[in-house]
């Protein structure tokens, strides 16, 4: 790291574009009711709003492990036509705007859409505007993060200990289990901590597929909405539990994420 004096013409956009991050940040802080924040917290449908919240996202985080890490793998280790397509596929909901996933999964999920209308037939269930669609919309949008990671992990393994396990005669789901699964650990758990902080604050594909039903769908983040129309100072309450959440995720995540110190 170079510790010449940086030139002006590089400090002045960079302290203004510092400033575009901080400030509204510290307009936050500014504005948090600080003697209040206590009882804001412990009102009874900021528990129930914490507690979804919390319930959501970890099991979209547990799904998204489930079904990301065998499609992270199988990117990552094989070749097949239409790889670089699914791969596209895959990481577009990273740059879809959120309400157009809420739509797709309505038309794909939804009581007329192309998988939910057999639901519906043939098993009587439902997704839209329930807490398991809530889940569903959140791992939709979260899961991405964590098969991104956990692909660069797999490729970037050095499949020689692979290699050296299958020629002392482990099975093929014992080496992923003893042996690639461990090695390609610490990425994983980096992806599942960014997978549940997205699905944590997950707000447009889950009000647009599972609405904000308090109790049922109505997330911190979509508490946090209907909250700025009746009580500003609640709402700042709640941003600043999704805040805290995010720079720890940040803070613990620096090194193996954004590879600084």
């Amino acid at each position: 790291m170079s510790r010449e004096r940086p030139p002006l013409l590089a400090v002045a956009p960079a302290a203004i574009a510092a400033a575009f991050f901080v400030l509204p940040l510290a307009g936050l802080l500014y504005r948090a009711p600080w003697s209040r924040l206590g009882r804001d917290l412990g009102a009874p449908e900021v528990r129930t709003a914490l507690r979804l919240s919390l319930v959501t996202s970890l099991t979209a985080t547990a799904l998204a492990l489930l079904l990301g890490v065998p499609l992270a793998w199988t990117l990552a280790r094989h070749r097949f036509p239409g790889r670089r397509l699914l791969r596209a596929l895959t990481t577009l909901p990273m740059v879809l705007p959120p309400v157009v996933g809420g739509v797709a999964l309505l038309y794909a999920f939804g009581r007329r859409g192309l998988l939910g209308q057999w639901l519906v037939r043939w098993f009587g269930i439902t997704l839209p505007f329930t807490t398991t669609g809530a889940i569903l919309a959140e791992t939709f949008v979260a899961m991405p993060f964590l098969v991104i990671t956990a692909e660069a992990a797999f490729r970037t393994l050095d499949q020689r200990y692979e290699d050296a396990a299958r020629t002392l005669g482990a099975s093929r789901w014992t080496v992923f289990r003893r042996v690639t699964l461990p090695m390609a650990g610490p990425a994983l758990l980096a992806g599942a901590v960014l997978c549940w902080a997205r699905a944590l604050g997950e707000f447009g594909a889950t009000i647009t597929f599972a609405g904000n039903y308090p109790g049922r769908t109505q997330t911190m983040p979509l508490a946090v909405y209907l909250a700025l129309e009746t009580s500003p100072e609640l709402a700042v309450a709640l941003s600043l539990v999704l805040l805290v959440v995010s720079v720890a995720v940040l803070v613990g995540l620096r090194d193996r994420w954004l590879g600084v110190a």
